[in-house]
């Protein structure tokens, strides 16, 4: 119970850090945040459950005003802008995330882990942070999906960061990947 907490405690604080890390622009002009690839870690490596724990967590921390969204957000309305569907979706995410990662037992960890965080830890964000967009910034679904997908590749990116790190990890630390337990 002990190991469970603060599992879910070091990786809601592993997303809040990975939002000190300062955006990086692509040649486009689009801004990628590290913050996603903590909530995919978080499913990969935690596994479902404690996974989206430990995203509720940093929105539990979040809502009180500390100030751990990228860009130093924080505070009640983070949950009342344009990002909030975003925000949903990754808990949603997360445990996506965990559950595919520990359903795909056949792919090797890392494969299993990185195909589990595009699916997981992208469609299933997008989707609620679509729906965010589209009521919080009255788009339509069609503009709210185009805006998002200027973001794809960086998120691709992170997924496969999300596969080999979860399998690196496990490699290190046999056992400690929730979603692959050792034995």
């Amino acid at each position: 119970m002990e190991r469970n907490i603060a599992f879910v405690a070091l990786f809601a604080a592993l997303i809040a850090v990975l939002g000190l890390i300062p955006k990086l622009t692509l040649a486009a002009g689009i801004p990628i945040t590290a913050q996603s690839l903590g909530v995919m870690l978080c499913g990969t490596v935690l596994g479902a459950r404690r996974g989206a724990l430990a995203v509720l967590l940093l929105l539990l921390m979040v809502a009180l005003g500390l100030p751990l969204l990228a860009g130093g957000r924080g505070g009640l309305g983070v949950f009342a802008g344009p990002t909030v569907g975003f925000l949903v979706g990754w808990v949603l995410g997360a445990w996506a995330t965990g559950w595919l990662t520990s359903r795909l037992k056949m792919l090797p960890l890392g494969l299993a882990a990185g195909l589990a965080a595009a699916l997981g830890g992208i469609v299933v964000i997008y989707l609620p942070g679509l729906v965010g967009m589209v009521v919080m910034l009255d788009m339509t679904p069609q503009a709210a999906l185009v805006s998002m997908l200027a973001f794809l590749p960086g998120d691709l990116i992170k997924a496969a960061l999300a596969g080999t790190i979860t399998a690196s990890l496990a490699r290190a630390r046999p056992g400690i990947v929730a979603t692959r337990p050792a034995g």
